[in-house]
C-alpha cells in the first residue's frame, strides 16, 4: 500500500489531478462559511439543530455540508443542478428534440448541458426566494431573530446570493469532472457528507440510547454501520459473468484458436445515483411546502417528512424506479449484442443478434432488481433506527451510500492511471481488481 501511494506521485497526470480536486474541494469547503448578509447565522444553526438529523432541515443541511446552518452562499448545495439534471434526463426520453440531440455525439450532450444549467439557475432563484421568505418568517413569528431586517432588499440579495453560490457550485463540479478524479456533483457531496461525521459521531455517542441500555445500543449501532459498509462494498463490486465464446480467426495462413472471455453486468449499475436523484426529486417540493406560508402546503409538507412512512414508501419508489431508468440510460443490451456480432463473439446457446441482446436485457433486469432492492434496504435503515430506536442514526442510507460508493468508485479511477502506466494497483499485483462503475460501461 505504501508503495502504491508513492507510485501515484510519479504520475505527473495523475499527481495533477489529485491536487486539483483537493483545491477545488478546498474552495467549495471555504464558500461554506461565507453567509448570506443580513442573516444570524447562530440562530439559523439553531433553527436547523432544533430538529435533528430526523428532520427536513438536517437532510437538506447534510447533502448542503453544513451550509444550511450557517446560511451561507452555497445553502442550496449541487441539489439544484442534480435537481435539473434529473428533469433533462427525463424529458430525453419522451422529447424528440432532445432525445436526438443526445444522439449526436459531442455537440449535441453540450447542447443539453447547457440545458440543464438554464434549469439550475432557474431552480437555483425559485429555491432561494423560498429560503428568503422562509428566514423572515422565522423572525417574525419565532423567537429566533433570523433576520434583522427583511423586506424586497434582503429577498433580493438572498436569491442573488443563493443563486450565484449554486452557479459556482455547478462549475466547480464540472471542473472536477473534466480536470479532476471522480464525477465533480458526487465529489461534493462527498465532501460535503464527510465533513458532518464528527458532529454526527458526536450525536450518536451522546444519544446512543437510554441510560440502561445505552452502552448496548452503541455497540449494536457500530456492528451495524460496519456491516453496512461491508454490504455496499459487497453490492457495489459484485457483478454477474455472462460467458463470451469467439470464433477461430485467420491471420495469414495462421489460424487461431477463439478465445474465451465473459461480459461482466454489474448488480449495481447505477451506483449512488438513484438515492441521490431520489433525495434532490423529493427535497425540492418539500422545501417549497416547509417554507412557505400556506397552509395546504404545510400540510403537504407534513406528510412527506422524512420519518413518515409514506415518505419513506415514496422514496423507496423512487430509488428502484431511477436504479432501472439509470441502468437503461447507460448500458445498451442491443449495442452490446452489434459490438460481440462484429467482433465475432457470442454466448454459447444463444443466437447472435437480436437474441443476444434480448438475454441481456433479460439478465440485466434480473440483477438489477436485486441491486435496486439493496439500495432500498440501505437508504430505509436510518429511518427504521430512529423510529424503532430512537437513536441519531446518521451513517446509514444514503449518506453512508454515497461516501463509500464515491470512495470506490476514486479509488477505482487511480488505480486505472496506474495500471495503464504499468504501476500495481492498491490491491497488490496478485490481488484482485477494483471494479467501478465506468469498468462496467466500458465493456
Amino acid at each position: 500500500m505504501a508503495n502504491t501511494f508513492s507510485n501515484i506521485g510519479k504520475i505527473p497526470e495523475l499527481r495533477r489531478r489529485i491536487f486539483f480536486t483537493l483545491a477545488m474541494l478546498a474552495v467549495y469547503r471555504v464558500g461554506v462559511f461565507i453567509t448570506i448578509p443580513g442573516v444570524n447565522r447562530v440562530e439559523m444553526a439553531s433553527v436547523v439543530t432544533k430538529g435533528g438529523t430526523g428532520s427536513f432541515l438536517g437532510m437538506f443541511n447534510m447533502f448542503a455540508g453544513g451550509a444550511l446552518e450557517r446560511m451561507s452562499l452555497f445553502a442550496l448545495g449541487i441539489m439544484p443542478y442534480v435537481s435539473a439534471s434529473i428533469v433533462i434526463q427525463l424529458l430525453t426520453v419522451v422529447v424528440p428534440k432532445l432525445d436526438q440531440l443526445n444522439k449526436e455525439g459531442e455537440q449535441g450532450r453540450r447542447k443539453i448541458n447547457q440545458y440543464t444549467r438554464y434549469g439550475t439557475i432557474l431552480l437555483a432563484a425559485i429555491q432561494g426566494y423560498f429560503i428568503a421568505q422562509y428566514c423572515e418568517s422565522l423572525s417574525k413569528g419565532g423567537a429566533e431573530v433570523v433576520v434583522g431586517g427583511g423586506g424586497l432588499s434582503f429577498e433580493l440579495m438572498t436569491i442573488i446570493s443563493l443563486t450565484t453560490g449554486t452557479a459556482f457550485i455547478m462549475w466547480l463540479g464540472e471542473q472536477i469532472t473534466e480536470r479532476g478524479i471522480g464525477n465533480g456533483s458526487s465529489m461534493i457531496i462527498f465532501a460535503g457528507i464527510v465533513t458532518d461525521m464528527p458532529d454526527a459521531l458526536v450525536r450518536l455517542f451522546s444519544g446512543g440510547g437510554s441510560s440502561d441500555t445505552g452502552s448496548l445500543s452503541i455497540i449494536f449501532l457500530v456492528l451495524l454501520i460496519i456491516g453496512t459498509i461491508a454490504a455496499i462494498c459487497y453490492f457495489e463490486r459484485a457483478h454477474r459473468r455472462i460467458p463470451v465464446q469467439y470464433t477461430k480467426r485467420q491471420v495469414g495462413r495462421k489460424m487461431y484458436q477463439g478465445a474465451q472471455s465473459y461480459l461482466p453486468l454489474k448488480i449495481n449499475v447505477s451506483g449512488v445515483i438513484p438515492p441521490i436523484f431520489a433525495s434532490s426529486l423529493l427535497m425540492f417540493p418539500v422545501q417549497i411546502a416547509n417554507m412557505s406560508g400556506s397552509g395546504w402546503l404545510q400540510e403537504f409538507a407534513s406528510v412527506l417528512h422524512p420519518a413518515d412512512w409514506r415518505y419513506n414508501a415514496i422514496y423507496t419508489t423512487l430509488v428502484v424506479f431511477f436504479a432501472y431508468f439509470y441502468t437503461a440510460v447507460v448500458f445498451n443490451p442491443v449495442d452490446v449484442a452489434d459490438n460481440l456480432k462484429k467482433s465475432g463473439g457470442f454466448i454459447p446457446g444463444i443466437r447472435p443478434g437480436k437474441n443476444t441482446a434480448q438475454y441481456i436485457e433479460k439478465v440485466l433486469n434480473r440483477i438489477t432488481f436485486a441491486g435496486a432492492l439493496y439500495l432500498a434496504v440501505v437508504c430505509m435503515i436510518p429511518a427504521l433506527l430512529r423510529k424503532y430506536m430512537q437513536v441519531p442514526f446518521a451513517f446509514g442510507g444514503t449518506g453512508l451510500l454515497i461516501v463509500v460508493g464515491v470512495a470506490l468508485d476514486t479509488v477505482q479511477q487511480i488505480e486505472s492511471h496506474l495500471i495503464t502506466r504499468n504501476y500495481e494497483g492498491f490491491a497488490g499485483p496478485k490481488g484482485p481488481r477494483i471494479r467501478g462503475r465506468a469498468t462496467a460501461r466500458a465493456r
